[in-house]
């Protein structure tokens, strides 16, 4: 893996291509509201929804369990880039951050959603023509009912901090 941040990773990767016009970006947010960590792409997403109001560029979606029913929506938007946001089966420490291209998330656990998270990046690379990336958060759990967890709650207030001014 890459020694730099997942900020320092996003920020590299919004930079390129350079376009006359402002990219276009979406954020879906994935999860499962009952598998404790699991529901952190999603309140990430409904965190940031104040923000994609004051920004036409910026399109912010909570897609829970099953983001394919989602495209509809960005395919309209036709976005620059979009960044899947979800608890993700990494094997690092519980609240870890990455930014991972979707091609390297072939192997990254979702066995909480419809589908699993490349399959959707690789639709939505080859129908929209966009890049696509995963913010990953390691769970600590995704144990049915369970909260939470201390270190995964810290990762969701990192991003709902940074991302904005990286997008």
């Amino acid at each position: 893996m890459s020694n730099l941040s997942w900020q320092q990773k996003l920020q590299e990767t919004l930079s390129k291509p350079k376009r006359s016009k402002p990219s276009r970006i979406a954020v879906v947010g994935i999860g499962n509201e009952l598998r404790g960590d699991d529901i952190a792409g999603t309140l990430i997403a409904d965190m940031l929804q104040p923000v994609a109001h004051n920004c036409d560029r910026l399109l912010v979606i909570n897609a829970g369990l099953a983001p394919e029913n989602f495209t509809g929506p960005l395919r309209r938007f036709a976005p620059h880039f979009v960044l899947l946001v979800d608890a993700a089966q990494m094997d690092e420490p519980p609240g870890t951050i990455r930014l991972l291209s979707w091609q390297d998330t072939v192997g990254i656990s979702a066995s909480t959603h419809t589908l699993p998270p490349y399959v959707l990046a690789s639709y939505l690379h080859n129908e929209i023509g966009c890049q696509v990336a995963l913010l990953g958060i390691q769970p600590a759990h995704t144990v049915l009912g369970g909260a939470v967890s201390a270190q995964v709650h810290q990762a969701i207030d990192i991003v709902v901090r940074d991302l904005p001014q990286l997008l």
